[in-house]
């Protein structure tokens, strides 16, 4: 499967483990990640097909050329349901696991732990499967966001999620009468952003439910992407080439970042450099970086 840096992706898209359909139409989406669906999507009498249906579907999809990422997203480490999950799927070799329910840098150590057993046992190179949890998903979790950072090496980037942490708390709506995020539920956005931050990681903004209202998803994903963010998650493959179009770097931005990059490579010992009569530092060039592998990242062929 392509290897692909966790800051290059900018869509991940949700697909139910034991939806063959779906599955299939998932990997033509052009999402830049799947996340294989265990948890929410699956009923409890349907987890052991949807095991076996993820591992197959894994297995036919690494034998792809530019194939997605895959992320399996497991059941929680207290549902007493993950340690069978990994079982079936870390034998499949997926890139990574997504982590629902994490409260804290504890929980992300203690599937560490888990991960590492399961690449011994199954000759898969240490640390190579990532970890990418869901950070606010209770109300006890959104006092764990400082301890990610330096969590493990396998943490790839932090997810925020509402419609659990609105059932915890007993919020009868997570948005106000425009549609924008309610106070506590834009405070946990924004925390899961400095999180990110301190983490060394990027955030990955949640979901937009109506899948139907195009609209509503192009203003959600530009006030995302403005204040960060560096994907967002997806719950249809119609939301994909929009997420795709938005979170990938205009033509006037890349170029800014490109002539930043070069006046750096200029001067390579500069703490600073002058471009146009404004100041760019350290910081601005990691932004620039970053612009110009997500950009390299969208003009790759989509899978076949």
């Amino acid at each position: 499967m392509t290897a692909l840096m966790h800051q290059d992706m900018r869509s991940l898209l949700f697909v139910p483990a034991d939806a063959p359909r779906r599955l299939a139409r998932a990997a033509q989406s052009g999402a830049d990640a799947l996340v294989v669906d265990l948890e929410d999507s699956v009923t409890l009498p349907h987890k052991e097909q949807a095991r076996a249906a993820a591992a197959e579907f894994l297995r036919d999809l690494s034998a792809r050329d530019g194939a997605p990422l895959v992320f399996v997203r497991i059941n929680g480490l207290e549902s007493g349901l993950a340690d069978a999950d990994l079982d079936a799927v870390m034998p499949a070799r997926p890139h990574g696991i997504m982590l629902p329910k994490s409260r804290s840098g504890m929980d992300v150590q203690h599937l560490a732990a888990k991960l590492a057993v399961q690449e011994a046992e199954n000759d898969l190179p240490d640390g190579s499967t990532r970890i990418l949890p869901i950070v606010t998903e209770s109300g006890a979790a959104i006092f764990g966001l400082s301890t990610y950072a330096r969590a493990s090496h396998r943490l790839t980037a932090l997810a925020w999620g509402a419609e659990d942490l609105s059932a915890d708390i007993g919020a009868e709506d997570n948005r106000d009468e425009r549609g924008e995020w309610s106070p506590p539920f834009a405070l946990v956005r924004h925390l899961t952003l400095f999180a990110a931050a301190a983490a060394g990681v990027p955030a990955i903004d949640t979901v937009f439910a109506d899948f139907g209202d195009l609209d509503g998803l192009r203003h959600e994903c530009s006030r995302a992407r403005a204040d960060g963010f560096a994907a967002k998650l997806a719950i249809h493959p119609d939301q994909v080439a929009l997420i795709n179009t938005l979170f990938t770097p205009s033509g006037e931005i890349l170029a800014r970042a490109e002539a930043i990059v070069a006046a750096f490579s200029a001067r390579p010992d500069a703490g600073a450099v002058s471009i146009d009569g404004r100041m760019f530092d350290r910081p601005h060039l990691a932004r620039a970086q970053r612009i110009i592998a997500r950009a390299a990242r969208a003009h790759q062929p989509p899978p076949d």
